[in-house]
């Protein structure tokens, strides 16, 4: 029997957690202590777990050190065969435990090309991977190099944040250096990037023995950074297949996954087609589900639950094949509602499978054997969903559950 210990810091992966067990592993979940109370939530999944572990932390933030000699003590009574970072900020703790103790899977160096913005660049660079400009906030010369030669506007973004939490747009030279000032010694832990205008994409990915078993590509409405820094509403659809850029993202996915050296796992990988001259650029990777709704989307497209197939993965002690994925298109929708619990009763299209039960939020995902009616609804979703749910709220500098 193999045992399984899985990290969650915020409420993730029940599917995981539930398919693992079902495979006869063993499965041990470390959370944070502020989940304790989280039933209606159905958290922790006690049909998932063996035994549950909370750990102290600070609005999900966890302590390394607390961490390690905390798992180190679990380990005198099991033999954990295999760990598992469930949530973005947790795979960098599951890569320092499996160093300690010295175990199968990504390390502390590999891990950085999964959370580690600036060593996914110089990585991706030196692999002959197309990447926008950038340059590190170590030296200043170097920075206002970098200004002088490559054009305004440039974004300054943490290296190891999820998602747009963070980013800062800077216009000129001068709006660089009071914000740096105010990083303090933080600063270093950025980077100056050239922002470039277009399309985002991103291709959800199954790896087993380095080999890439299943992904699929998908398109974003408004690029996500557009979203949380001036408000909207958040979509994003499977791509038709058969396009040229489909095919482009498909290949560019799987030269970063092969120069990065993920062997088993899953991977959301983000690519930017450029507007201007039409290149696609590689953006960011990881090591873990893609978050915002995307792995409910992946599934309603495919069949394909990323979480249970990821579990699979590390169960796995010899060969590993997914189930053939159905060929449908998918479309998905999330916006902030000014309603605490907003009712979507009087969206009635029989091709949604899927609505988000969240206070202040609506979320909407549609299957179809057709791209274009996916297209077609999301259109007059984006408009009626405005009309009668939409909210704002400022840009986040830290994330939340």
């Amino acid at each position: 029997m193999m045992t399984i210990l899985c990290l969650a810091s915020y409420i993730k992966g029940h599917d995981f957690l539930r398919t693992a067990k079902r495979l006869g592993c063993r499965v041990l979940l470390l959370t944070s202590e502020s989940l304790r109370d989280e039933a209606s939530q159905g958290w922790p999944p006690r049909d998932g777990i063996d035994e549950v572990f909370y750990t102290q932390d600070d609005q999900k933030a966890w302590n390394r050190e607390w961490v390690l000699n905390q798992v180190s003590w679990i380990a005198r009574t099991h033999h954990i065969d295999r760990i598992v970072g469930l949530d973005d900020f947790d795979v960098e703790t599951a890569a320092y435990l499996r160093e300690h103790l010295r175990m199968p899977g990504i390390g502390d160096t590999q891990v950085r090309y999964f959370r580690d913005k600036l060593a996914m660049r110089t990585k991706a660079r030196s692999s002959g991977i197309p990447v926008p400009e950038f340059c590190p906030v170590f030296h200043y010369g170097d920075l206002t190099q970098f200004m002088r030669t490559v054009p305004a506007p440039w974004l300054l973004k943490p290296r190891s944040m999820a998602g747009a939490i963070g980013i800062r747009k800077i216009h000129e030279e001068r709006e660089l250096w009071p914000v740096l000032e105010q990083l303090g010694d933080l600063q270093s832990h950025y980077l100056l990037e050239q922002f470039v205008r277009g399309d985002i994409f991103h291709v959800d990915t199954i790896v087993h023995g380095g080999e890439i078993k299943f992904a699929v590509a998908s398109g974003y409405g408004r690029p996500p950074l557009q979203v949380s820094h001036e408000g909207g509403i958040f979509t994003t659809r499977v791509l038709n297949r058969d396009l040229d850029i489909t095919r482009e993202l498909h290949a560019a996915n799987g030269r970063v996954l092969a120069s990065f050296g993920l062997l088993n796992g899953v991977s959301h990988t983000e690519f930017i087609g450029v507007h201007a001259t039409g290149d696609v650029l590689f953006l960011e990777t990881s090591a873990r589900v893609g978050g915002a709704h995307i792995a409910d989307l992946v599934e309603a497209a495919t069949g394909i639950n990323l979480w249970s197939e990821w579990a699979r993965v590390e169960c796995s002690s010899a060969g590993y094949e997914v189930t053939p994925p159905r060929a449908e298109y998918a479309g998905l929708l999330v916006s902030l509602a000014r309603q605490k619990h907003p009712d979507t009763s009087a969206y009635t299209d029989p091709e949604i499978v899927w609505r988000m039960d969240r206070d202040n939020h609506v979320g909407l995902i549609a299957r179809s054997i057709s791209e274009l009616r996916i297209q077609q609804l999301l259109d007059m979703w984006i408009e009626r969903v405005g009309l009668d749910f939409h909210a704002s709220a400022p840009p986040r500098n830290k994330p939340s559950a």
